[in-house]
């Protein structure tokens, strides 16, 4: 069973999570194109931080970051061996739920042109594509999507 909670991004098996992300960002688009939160930026006022984990073990991180207006999602990332099996879309139930919770109106966000499992997943979750929001730039390799609640 997979359960989905508030967590902190400090803690161990969650930063090495957000790490492997990081990582794989950087190594799929441009520094300028790199728009994911630093681990303490996770930790700002206006962030709910989740954590999916199966027993004990933490299998991936999703966060909601209420804006003005909406919810975006960032740190969508699920473990390798764990893909398929169900976390990333519990991540966003929670995610959803919480905007919801929020009464936030909108739920969007921005990903990598080539990250398909996660097209896959947001447009499953009902999102669908848009231009820029917030303070995005333009950027060849960005998809923006976003979905009413």
């Amino acid at each position: 069973m997979i359960i989905v909670e508030q967590g902190d991004p400090h803690a161990p098996q969650a930063t090495a999570l957000l790490q492997q992300s990081h990582a794989l960002m950087r190594s799929l688009f441009p520094p300028e194109d790199n728009f994911f939160l630093s681990i303490d930026g996770l930790c700002a006022p206006n962030i709910a931080f989740f954590t999916a984990r199966k027993g004990d073990t933490v299998l991936g991180t999703g966060a909601l970051a209420a804006q003005d207006g909406y919810g975006e999602v960032k740190s969508m990332f699920v473990a390798e061996e764990a893909r398929g099996k169900g976390v990333a879309d519990a991540l966003m139930r929670q995610i959803e739920d919480e905007a919801r919770a929020r009464n936030l109106p909108w739920l969007k966000l921005e990903t990598g042109n080539v990250l398909h499992a996660a097209h896959r997943l947001y447009e499953r979750h009902g999102f669908t594509r848009c231009g820029p929001f917030g303070g995005y730039p333009e950027a060849a390799s960005s998809i923006f999507m976003e979905k009413k609640l």
